[in-house]
Formats: C-alpha cells, structure tokens, sequence
C-alpha cells in the first residue's frame, strides 16, 4: 500500500495544486477539491492512503 504525503500549495477554483512533502520534489499534482476534505487552505498538510486524503497534524 503506498501512503503519500502532501502540502496545499494553492487553491485554484475547483482545483487544489499539491507538493509531495515526503520526498524531495517541485513537481506539483493538480487535484479537484471534490476529493480533498473541504476545510483546506493553502499551506494544509495532508496524507494520501487507500486512494483517499486526509488532513494530518504538524507532527505527523
């Protein structure tokens, strides 16, 4: 199971732009907000698991 982590580094509309925070990469992955929680803001760190994002904590 592959388990992902991101940052939200904008919000565009109905599309949110996502840095991969757990490897080194500027790559960004467009992703429309319909599958994000809908409590993101730019700068939310999140977790992508079992096809499915998560909002996670600072310390995670």
């Amino acid at each position: 199971m592959n388990t992902f982590r991101y940052e939200v580094v904008s919000i565009d509309g109905d599309y949110a732009n996502l840095k991969r925070i757990d490897v080194d990469s500027d790559e960004l992955k467009l992703v429309a907000r319909a599958l994000l929680p809908p409590e993101i803001t730019e700068g939310t760190k999140l977790l992508y698991e079992m096809m499915q994002y998560e909002i996670i904590n600072e310390q995670c």
